[in-house]
């Protein structure tokens, strides 16, 4: 072998050896990574962030995941008050849903808006954790726990992180009651799919619920309501999730590659 050749493996070692030696000083200092591999290092600003019932006043809230009825069973890390934080372009958008359902006789519920790194973080160490299944039989009872990272149901990074993504239902007016889904927030299942016995594309009801592991199905007025939840979201420049009936994303959000690290809790205006 040449000494030009050596010399050119050699400098292609060193530069692979520097390249690890960086990334893995950037995994000690607490970034974290997606399923590419990409690094990420939490933002603490909080400035273009509201609290949510300034911008969208009508809005009720459950945020679940500072009580303990949750798929984990207990406060998650970083929910300091029983609030919910959006950027402020989201809010705006969502403030122009909330006022379109409520003509319809509907207020928005509010189960989850942004989420820091934290929660994220208290997820993943909850997903490895395998044996520990308190709330199985209320969110995952057709699913071994040891699949929710290869299944999806958990990932290391979450769109909520960015702060323009919302989880939420509709409450009737009339009823006093949530508009029946035919399904719970954060149900592990093909049941939480948009496309769960019907065509979210066409709004029309099929019935198919060949997906589910268990024969479960929703109704025909069931998926109706998710599809007026759906539309009122997509009006308003919200993005679905092909996954949960619940989950929406502003299309133009502010931050698509800022993950935030800031604590719930309410915002000084």
């Amino acid at each position: 072998m040449s000494r030009s050749r050596i010399m050119y493996l050699t400098f292609i070692v060193c530069m692979i050896m520097g390249i690890w030696m960086i990334v893995t000083l950037i995994q000690a200092s607490g970034d974290v990574r997606d399923k590419e591999g990409m690094v990420y290092e939490p933002k603490n600003d909080a400035s273009q962030f509201v609290t949510l019932t300034d911008a969208v006043p009508d809005a009720i809230l459950e945020i679940r995941y500072f009580g303990t009825y949750n798929f984990v069973g207990t406060r998650i890390d970083g929910y300091m008050e029983p609030t919910a934080l959006m950027t402020r372009v989201a809010a705006d958008s969502l403030r122009a849903v909330s006022d379109d359902v409520k003509a319809m006789g509907y207020r928005l519920k509010i189960y989850d808006a942004y989420r820091p790194q934290r929660a994220v973080d208290n997820f993943v160490r909850w997903a490895k954790d395998v044996p520990d299944t308190l709330m199985r039989k209320y969110f995952y009872p057709d699913l071994d726990k040891s699949v929710l990272f290869e299944q999806e149901y958990i990932y290391r990074l979450s769109g909520h992180t960015r702060g323009s993504t919302v989880d939420l239902t509709l409450f009737d007016m009339d009823t006093a009651r949530e508009l029946d889904m035919g399904g719970t927030f954060d149900w592990f299942g093909p049941e939480s799919h948009p496309d769960f016995c019907g065509n979210p594309e066409t709004g029309l009801f099929t019935g198919d619920n060949s997906k589910s592991p268990t024969g479960r199905s929703i109704t025909a007025e069931q998926f109706r309501n998710r599809m007026i939840l759906r539309n009122a979201m997509m009006r308003h420049g919200f993005a679905p999730l092909h996954t949960e009936w619940w989950h929406f994303t502003l299309k133009d959000e502010p931050f698509p590659d800022t993950y935030f690290d800031f604590p719930v809790k309410q915002l000084t205006k």
